[in-house]
């Protein structure tokens, strides 16, 4: 749904051919695969030209870290192509392999940023710009991203 808003600075975008919901799962890690998409998407000039000043920031910069690898070079790892799981894997050995109860709080964190933490006032800011300020739903980037691209608000995996 696109929300029309006569106030609003901002509209709700459809859906971007491509670019996976952040939930999506790459070797049982959240957001992952939505960051190789931005990454090939940009690569093509598909990437939607209000994401650039994102790319290598926010989530992105904070799955980098995790893995313990330069987003430079994850942009660079992806150029030579193979499978979404082969890029994960030249992370771990490349960064670092988190263990399962390291990728179970990643997920958790990651799903839940922006719900009752130091994001929140954040998070309710970019409602605002994006004129939804009033939708309840939307508790966590992860339900933003996801209205923003016209997919349902994922409330289990």
């Amino acid at each position: 749904m696109v929300a029309h808003h006569h106030n609003a600075r901002y509209t709700l975008r459809m859906k971007i051919p491509g670019l996976r919901s952040p939930h999506e799962v790459v070797g049982g890690i959240v957001y992952f695969g939505r960051m190789l998409d931005k990454i090939k998407l940009h690569a093509q000039g598909k990437l939607p030209a209000d994401y650039h000043k994102a790319l290598a920031g926010g989530f992105d910069a904070r799955c980098c870290s995790f893995l313990g690898v330069k987003y430079e070079d994850v942009v660079a790892r992806v150029k030579l192509g193979g499978e979404d799981r082969d890029i994960l894997e030249w992370c771990f050995t490349t960064g670092r392999k988190p263990t399962e109860e390291e990728i179970e709080v990643w997920n958790g964190f990651l799903r839940k940023r922006g719900w009752r933490d130091d994001a929140s006032k954040r998070l309710a800011e970019r409602k605002k710009e994006f004129g939804i300020a009033n939708r309840e739903d939307v508790q966590t980037f992860f339900d933003l991203l996801d209205i923003d691209e016209g997919k349902e608000i994922r409330t289990r995996w």
